[in-house]
This record gives C-alpha cells, sequence and structure tokens, in this order.
C-alpha cells in the first residue's frame, strides 16, 4: 500500500495492563482497541477520568508500549523501536501538550519554545527566529522574554502549544489542556487548537473529559472503561463554522507551518 494511503495513527487490536495479574478486570485499562487517526483529523477521545483515555494517547505517542497488539505512526511500528529511534519519533513527528504545562522555569518564553529545535541540532539564531515567529503567530511574542511564572495559565498553554509544534509534527497530541484554566481561558485554547487543525491542516489527537468540548472535534470516540462505546462524526459545516481565535492576517500564517 503506497505510504501516503496510510492513517496517520493504527491501533492494532491493542490492550494495557497494569500491575501482576493480567487477568484482574481492574488491570486492564485499555482492552481490544482497534483505531485510525487519519490525516487532517481532529479526534477527541472523550470519557471519564480513569476511563483509560489517557493511556491510549501515551500509546499512541509511543511513551507506553501496549501489553498486546500494536500501535504504528504512519508505517512505523512503534512498539519495535529502539529508544533512539523512538527519541527521534518524539522530537520531529509528534509534539503533545499537557494539562500541567511542562515548561521549564529558568527558561524565558521563547527558549522554552525552541527547546524541541535544539534538541534536533538546529543552530542558535534559526532557532530562536523560528520561535519568535511562531510566537507572534499565537499572540505571545510580547512576552517572548518573560519567564514563564509571569504568564497566565492561559498564555502558558500557548507557550506550550507553540513548543509542540515548533519542530512542524504531522501528530499534535494534546490531554486534557484547560484542566488548569478557568472557562473563558479554556475556551481560547480549544479555539486556538482548533484553528491549528482547520486553517493549518494540523492532526490533533485531543482527550478530555469535558463534553463542552465536543463540539471542536471533527470525530469524537467515545471512551469507557477502557474500551470504545461508540464514535461520533461532526458535520463539516458545522465544524468549520466555530469562529477563529486568531487575526486572517496570522490564520493566513499557519498555513506554511506544515510545510516549513
Amino acid at each position: 500500500m503506497p505510504r501516503h494511503h496510510l492513517p496517520l495513527i493504527t491501533f492494532d487490536n491493542v490492550s494495557k495492563t497494569y500491575g501482576d495479574h493480567p487477568e484482574d478486570y481492574l488491570q486492564l485499562v485499555v482492552i481490544n482497541t482497534k483505531l485510525t487517526v487519519e490525516d487532517g483529523e481532529f479526534l477527541i477521545i472523550y470519557g471519564p477520568s480513569g476511563s483509560g483515555k489517557s493511556t491510549l494517547m501515551n500509546l499512541a505517542a509511543g511513551l507506553e508500549f501496549p501489553s498486546g497488539g500494536r500501535v504504528f505512526l504512519r508505517n512505523q511500528n512503534l512498539t519495535k523501536l529502539t529508544s533512539d529511534e523512538l527519541a527521534h519519533v518524539h522530537a520531529r513527528r509528534c509534539g503533545m501538550v499537557f494539562q500541567s504545562f511542562n515548561l521549564i522555569k529558568s527558561l524565558n518564553v521563547w527558549e522554552n519554545v525552541a527547546l524541541p529545535q535544539a534538541a534536533i541540532g538546529v543552530r542558535y539564531n534559526l532557532r530562536k527566529k523560528r520561535a519568535l515567529h511562531l510566537l507572534k503567530i499565537l499572540q505571545m511574542d510580547q512576552f517572548a522574554n518573560r519567564h514563564t511564572n509571569e504568564l497566565s495559565g492561559g498564555q502558558q498553554q500557548r507557550v506550550a502549544i507553540a513548543r509542540a509544534l515548533i519542530n512542524a509534527p504531522p501528530l499534535l497530541l494534546v490531554d486534557e489542556p484547560t484542566g488548569n484554566l478557568d472557562s473563558k481561558m479554556a475556551d481560547e485554547v480549544m479555539r486556538l487548537i482548533h484553528d491549528l487543525n482547520v486553517h493549518a491542516k494540523q492532526t490533533v489527537v485531543l482527550v478530555t473529559h469535558n463534553s463542552d468540548h465536543l463540539k471542536f472535534g471533527s470525530r469524537v470516540i467515545y471512551f469507557k472503561d477502557g474500551k470504545i462505546e461508540r464514535e461520533e462524526k461532526q458535520e463539516v459545516a458545522d465544524f468549520v463554522a466555530i469562529p477563529p481565535l486568531l487575526p486572517k492576517e496570522y490564520l493566513e500564517q499557519l498555513v506554511h507551518l506544515k510545510g516549513r
């Protein structure tokens, strides 16, 4: 099969068990999951806390390995990669955003954003230029030289999103990005991620237990007790009609992010 016809992510009958007793149902966090994610999708994995949805995302990132089945990122079987090969996947092919931001307090904003560029050997001047350009697109360039503890929660999450995008990965994985934000900031972060998907064609997989976020996804997987209960697709017209967060001139620049 030609490479471009392969899904971006494939879960092939994946299970994940914790503990020493695989037969114990309570230890089975992900159970015989079959799922694909196509390029350009905004997939939301929705379910209550403890349902296994964050484990599913960690499996997609190669941060955890399945107890059974296989996980593919395009044509790469993540369960067969060496630690060096996984490091390459994490650096170049997969950007991650977390609830707790995970920013480095000793670095200023642009240095946090540029960190993944340093990890792949991009020279100082170029990674700074790229970080500042991305911060401008996300309307955060005025904070470039500040330390992250001077920012609000919503601003810190924008910095974390910029850091996840700096290496132009094909896949953006987002785990409960609004858990530490008030409702206004949460809506802004979700609209920003929606802009990235609609205008930059960024493939997004987002985990949430907040039903208010479901309108932002092009497809929603309902996950409970380690299993997919059902899935729903949103009408394209309704999905695209969500008002953008970023001004038009910045939305146009988003289009060029993926082609860099």
